[in-house]
């Protein structure tokens, strides 16, 4: 375990802008495209705030558990769960399968790679 500060504060930055086009934006392009691309940066920020793990088993993991939920939706698991009704359950896990999710989640990576390539944190751990 580890608190990186400059992870959290992404994090949080990030959470907000989730927050306020989750609230505020009901269009086809930023609420889909670019709230997906947004929520793997938001969960690897959180991960490297917290725990002492490399970039590459941050980003790969990051993507891989964004595959996983994606794939969950696909077996509709809000409905298997009974969790329907839920609002929060909904908004989190999602309901509904979509392959541009999955390239969002790709590129949203991507980014994240990039962005440690050349704007790097001094501490982060090497493998």
């Amino acid at each position: 375990m580890t608190f990186r500060l400059h992870y959290f504060r992404v994090f949080f930055a990030v959470f907000v802008v989730e927050v306020l086009i989750a609230r505020f934006v009901h269009d086809d392009f930023v609420r889909p495209y670019l709230g997906d691309l947004l929520v793997v940066i938001l969960i690897y920020a959180f991960v490297r705030a917290f725990l002492n793990v490399s970039v590459k088993v941050a980003a790969l993991g990051t993507l891989a558990f964004s595959f996983l939920v994606e794939f969950l939706q696909f077996l509709q698991i809000v409905d298997w769960l009974g969790l329907r009704d839920n609002k929060v359950a909904r908004i989190v896990i999602g309901t509904s399968f979509s392959w541009h999710d999955l390239l969002m989640y790709v590129l949203g990576i991507v980014f994240v790679l990039l962005t440690e390539r050349f704007l790097g944190d001094q501490d982060r751990v090497r493998d």
